[in-house]
């Protein structure tokens, strides 16, 4: 599953909303999804964070624990990260590109999120993401304006 979201910001600058979206551990305080971060010992001279994402689905909380990884950084403009375990068992994929562009007025802010598991499945993740992302954009747009 591959979902990609493009908004603008009005009045935000590039460089401090990617200061936001470049390290995972400042994602908890605009977006629930992800409910928790820590920061692990550095994978390859890597950053590395353990990860919660927690969503309510219906009556149901459903969680998911992940180790990322920041596996590229084109600074001001791209970060990318991955799950990457610890262990030798073979994962899901989960990867999230966050890339920032200035534009008239303000700053422009592209999430895309792969997804290679079967446990969410497009219905259910499909449904949690748009209307999560709507309310972090407000979110977000909020910290930034502070």
């Amino acid at each position: 599953m591959r979902t990609v979201v493009t908004r603008q910001i009005p009045g935000a600058s590039a460089p401090h909303l990617f200061s936001r979206l470049e390290v995972l551990d400042r994602y908890p305080d605009w977006m629930r999804l992800v409910h928790r971060v820590g920061g692990l010992e550095p994978d390859a001279g890597r950053p590395a964070w353990w990860v919660e994402l927690r969503a309510r689905v219906g009556p149901l909380t459903r969680s998911k624990q992940l180790r990322m990884v920041r596996t590229q950084l084109e600074a001001g403009h791209v970060a990318r990260f991955e799950r990457v375990e610890a262990d030798d068992r073979d994962h899901a994929a989960w990867i999230l590109t966050a890339t920032v562009d200035e534009v008239a007025g303000g700053a422009s802010m592209t999430m895309e999120l792969i997804y290679g598991g079967e446990l969410w499945n497009r219905a259910v993740l499909g449904r949690i993401l748009d209307a999560e992302i709507e309310r972090s954009v407000a979110a977000l747009t909020a910290l930034l304006a502070g």
